[in-house]
């Protein structure tokens, strides 16, 4: 029998509850133990276990988990917003996906939420000017997670992105908080021209699988783009839009679309 959902109402005890849940899974699965005190038990804060993860992941031979994890930690220790980013889409995740059992399982095993994590630390090093840097993480996360993020774009915090593969969000695009978007997502642009060409997305907007968001547009905030939709003009809030090219078909259905994940369209949602 299913255990129930908690409710985590502040990030204070996020990271002694990802502790229990690695203890418990040691438990029942003793020849994970190896992996998972490396991971996570071995550390004594969230921090420590995200530069750990982030640094296993990129590392190659050309350049080094070490190096990489000196990266991380001092971009933690100089932007603390990173953390509470870092926690606050980790209970997203927690939160709206059904897969998703315990805290330990984003940190661990979930590439939306490690991608998502490894691109915050890129696009700090691109706000203070080190940009070769950046584009290193960046060309890693492609590399390994598949998806594509420039480190110049603005990601709020909230962030879920449930499978992630094949997503892309371009260089001027921004995003607000408490944002949900499935697979195969894009973000992108609609020429060669260098200016602002990207997409606005607001707070609480659900994107579905295998949505184009293109161009300099605003997608209005807790709207829903149903999945395989093509966006190329702006969405009013609180509307549901779907097609190619997308139009309005209805309202959202809810007051926060990205956190009830409600995809259908029928009428028991708009």
């Amino acid at each position: 029998m299913a255990e129930p959902r908690r409710n985590i109402a502040s990030v204070d005890p996020v990271w002694d509850q990802i502790l229990i849940d690695a203890q418990k899974a040691v438990q029942d699965e003793p020849l994970m133990g190896g992996f998972i005190h490396t991971c996570i038990l071995h550390h004594k804060s969230i921090e420590k276990a995200l530069s750990y993860r982030i640094a296993a992941k990129l590392s190659s031979n050309e350049m080094s988990m070490m190096v990489l994890r000196e990266m991380v930690q001092e971009a933690y220790a100089n932007d603390p917003d990173l953390i509470k980013a870092a926690r606050a889409d980790l209970v997203a995740i927690y939160e709206r996906d059904p897969a998703c059992h315990r805290l330990l399982q984003p940190i661990l095993y979930f590439k939306g939420y490690q991608a998502v994590q490894a691109y915050r630390v890129g696009h700090h090093l691109w706000m203070k000017g080190q940009r070769d840097l950046a584009y290193f993480v960046q060309m890693r996360v492609s590399e390994i997670f598949g998806v594509d993020i420039h480190p110049a774009a603005k990601i709020g915090k909230g962030i879920m992105i449930d499978h992630a593969h094949s997503v892309v969000i371009g260089e001027t695009a921004v995003v607000g908080d408490n944002v949900s978007m499935l697979h195969s997502v894009t973000l992108g642009g609609t020429g060669k021209e260098e200016q602002d060409r990207h997409p606005k997305i607001e707070d609480g907007v659900l994107i579905g699988a295998g949505a184009k968001v293109l161009g300099n547009i605003t997608i209005g905030h807790c709207s829903r783009i149903a999945a395989g939709s093509v966006v190329l003009e702006a969405v009013p809030p609180c509307k549901t839009v779907a097609g190619i090219p997308a139009r309005v078909v209805g309202e959202a259905g809810c007051e926060q679309p990205s956190v009830l994940m409600d995809h259908m369209l029928g009428p028991q949602g708009d």
